[in-house]
């Protein structure tokens, strides 16, 4: 099992990352295999809607098509069995490193799609 944790602090050695090495070693005493990843030594930006990933049958269908420090990080991620997100709060969201990495990590699944409402 393959055990990867992101840490959205500056702080490499703060709570976050603490809590994050805490949460890792309970999975070493598995079994699995662990590595954290710190999104602040990475030079990234958030997702600039190009909508590559949506382009059925495209080069990047279902990944994101930005080349950056993050790509290797979300290449890994596809064989990773767990991801733990990690950040402080500021301003009563998580950082802005961290939700840079969420949209790149996240959009590339987002379906859009018609809903269709019941008739009541």
């Amino acid at each position: 099992m393959k055990v990867i944790a992101i840490n959205g602090s500056s702080r490499k050695k703060w709570n976050t990352a603490t809590l994050l090495e805490k949460a890792l070693e309970g999975a070493v005493s598995e079994g699995a295999e662990t590595e954290i990843i710190h999104l602040y030594d990475l030079n990234f930006k958030g997702c600039t809607s190009c909508f590559a990933c949506k382009l059925k049958n495209g080069e990047s269908y279902r990944k994101c098509a930005m080349e950056d420090d993050l790509t290797p990080v979300l290449e890994k991620l596809t064989d990773a069995d767990a991801v733990i997100l990690g950040s402080p709060i500021y301003l009563g969201n998580s950082t802005g490193e961290m939700r840079s990495f969420m949209e790149r990590y996240i959009f590339p699944f987002l379906v859009y799609k018609l809903i269709k409402k019941i008739k009541s």
